[in-house]
Formats: C-alpha cells, structure tokens, sequence
C-alpha cells in the first residue's frame, strides 16, 4: 500500500499556493501548485540521482520558513526520506534523536546559521547552502555546494521510486509519515483551516512546516510566508494578500 495525501486545490489552478514576501527587501515569489510541485520534483531528483539517497537515508533541514524550504522538504518526504527539521530556535541545544551520533546522508542549512558560532550543524556526505534571498549564493565555501544552482540540473518531473508506506518514518525521531499526516489534519483543525482558505505566516514566529506547511496543505489552504513582518504593518498585509487565516 503506498501512501498518498489528498489536497484539494483551489479551483483556479493558477491562483499561488505558496507565496513568500521579505517585508525588508521587498522580495515576492508566488508559486501555483504546479510550480510547488515541480520544485519539489527537482529537490527529489537531485536527493536521488545526484546523492544516491532513497527510503532509510536521513537528511538535517536547518532552513527557516521559505519556498526554498518547502521544496527541500517536499522533495525529501516525496523521495521516502527522514527528515530532522531544526529550528533556529534550538542553535546551541543538544538534539536527542535515535543514530544522532551518526552522520547524515545529506544538510540543508543557510549560509548565515553554518557560520553561526551557537550552531552545531550536523556532519553529513552531501552538503548544501540554501540561501534565502533571490538568485544564486555569491560564495559558497569549500565542501559545500549552493542548493539554488544544484537543483536546476535536475527535471521537473518527480522521479521513479519505492513505494512509501504510513508506516515507514518520515523524520530521523521515528515519526512515521502516517502520524505526521494524521497530525498536519489536527493541526489544520485546531487553525480552523479549510480548502480555499489563505493562511498568512510570520516567519519569525512559526519555524516547524507542520504549521507553516504541513497542516496548510492538508487543508487545501494556500500560505503567504512573511519575512521581516512589521507587527504595524500586518493589518495592511492581512488585507493585500486577502489572507483569510494568521498564524
């Protein structure tokens, strides 16, 4: 039995499922489900054919709020992939998790957080920069290869691959992918979010995808992330975007 999530998509196809504006730079991406989608296809060729990772590999995900993230994420999940997802929040502390003394087959970390003395980024054989401002990072440093200009020599179309199971582990704690899908429906629940709703996300205030993320989609909600949000300015955004939800 392969595992499959139901989304209900907004009846315009076109309208953005993903959005992300940087308040401070004033940076905008709008992303439609297919473009999600073939983001996510181009993340989970390049975990798979250009790492050689499949069901059982573990990856480290330091990366805050962003479509960036979302599709390393959804790339991962799609590839049967576990994920340890690492907020900001926990720079410095220990993270308990069972085969942690071990290397990852692959980090996704921003370049600001790999050079933060309170980080503790977690060995891995591949390693990525995933930078949160447009294009291509200017630097990258030895051992490290920029995610923006990997991923694009990977297709838009999802790879081939084992069937994913609810039961198979969907982070690196054991949490199955079953139990993340029955969570995301809870979460969504307790937001009071239902299909054609549009959440807006403060990314400084709600790093963990299952609510920025996971439960949106679940819902068949769209999600606005904003960056450097203006706590005078979110009544204006709330309304431009025409965001039915805040979190």
């Amino acid at each position: 039995m392969q595992a499959t999530v139901t989304v209900d998509l907004p009846v315009d196809v076109e309208r953005p499922l993903l959005s992300y504006r940087d308040e401070a730079t004033g940076e905008r991406v709008d992303l439609a489900a297919h473009q999600v989608g073939a983001w996510a296809a181009r993340s989970a060729s390049l975990l798979r054919d250009g790492c050689g990772l499949g069901p059982g590999s573990r990856v480290a995900v330091l990366l805050p709020p962003h479509w960036r993230t979302a599709a390393v994420l959804l790339g991962a999940w799609a590839s049967g992939l576990a994920v340890s997802f690492r907020p900001r929040a926990t720079a410095g502390l220990p993270v308990l998790e069972p085969g942690g003394d071990r290397p990852f087959d692959a980090v996704f970390v921003t370049p600001e957080r790999q050079d933060d003395w309170l980080e503790d980024v977690p060995d891995a054989t591949h390693r990525y920069l995933v930078g949160t401002g447009p294009g291509r990072l200017a630097d990258v440093p030895l051992g490290w290869l920029d995610w923006s200009a990997e991923v694009l020599r990977h297709p838009d179309v999802t790879p081939d691959h084992a069937a994913i199971h609810p039961s198979d582990p969907a982070s690196a704690d054991g949490t199955t992918y079953g139990q993340w899908g029955a969570l995301a429906q809870e979460v969504a629940g307790m937001l009071g979010l239902r299909a054609g709703d549009r959440l807006l996300v403060d990314a400084a205030e709600h790093e963990q995808p299952l609510k920025w993320l996971l439960a949106p989609l679940s819902a068949g909600a769209s999600v606005v992330i904003s960056a450097n949000l203006d706590p005078a300015r979110r009544d204006a955004v709330v309304a431009a975007e025409q965001a039915t939800r805040v979190l």
